[in-house]
């Protein structure tokens, strides 16, 4: 019958650790249930991020594509700067060997043409400064939304190390990058856009 009696104050004892290391997990679960936020927090981040990064993209692709047609249109205004040095060097030269009347005429023809290859480098110059500027401001665009990328790494970083090290203070320091991120991005979404 002792052994009985001992038997059930074992069990009896074993009940109610049991109950305490429940009750001591559900504390414990209740204390850290802000972890999931911080783990809903990066998820968050995360995403915002992937958004950056294509806008950051296209912007990039569009910086490019502008300095590439830009650097075309520079040389195509060097080909008709080309051409109308050969048409002054021609006029020269047969203005010098011919009668009044050809002279006249071939002169008339000359600065003709060559008007024009000076109205088509206007244009040309034009269009190839108006690309420079597209890429600039592209470039600018691309920039801002670089930096929030870079400040939703540090985000996401920082709030991990939250989850590690279970401070509260890095998940509110992750959130401060993240806004730093989210300025950049309306930023660079409310400059205009060429």
């Amino acid at each position: 019958m002792d052994d009985l009696r001992s038997e059930l104050n074992d069990l009896k004892q074993f009940i109610a650790e049991l109950k305490a290391d429940r009750a001591a997990t559900k504390e414990k679960e209740r204390r850290e249930a802000w972890t999931r936020y911080v783990s809903l927090t990066i998820v968050v981040f995360a995403v915002i991020a992937s958004i950056a990064a294509q806008w950051g993209g296209k912007y990039s692709s569009m910086t490019q594509m502008s300095q590439a047609q830009a650097s075309d249109q520079w040389n195509f205004y060097q080909a008709q700067s080309v051409k109308q040095h050969m048409f002054e060097l021609t006029k020269t030269q047969l203005l010098k060997a011919g009668t009044d009347a050809q002279m006249a005429k071939a002169q008339q023809d000359f600065d003709a043409k060559i008007a024009d290859y000076d109205a088509r480098k206007v244009k040309i110059k034009a269009d190839a400064e108006k690309l420079e500027h597209r890429r600039d401001i592209a470039s600018q665009i691309g920039g801002k939304l670089g930096l929030a990328i870079s400040c939703f790494s540090v985000a996401i970083a920082t709030a991990s190390l939250c989850l590690l090290t279970k401070k509260k203070p890095l998940w509110f320091c992750s959130m401060v990058f993240a806004a730093v991120g989210i300025a950049e991005m309306i930023v660079a979404r409310t400059m205009k856009t060429p």
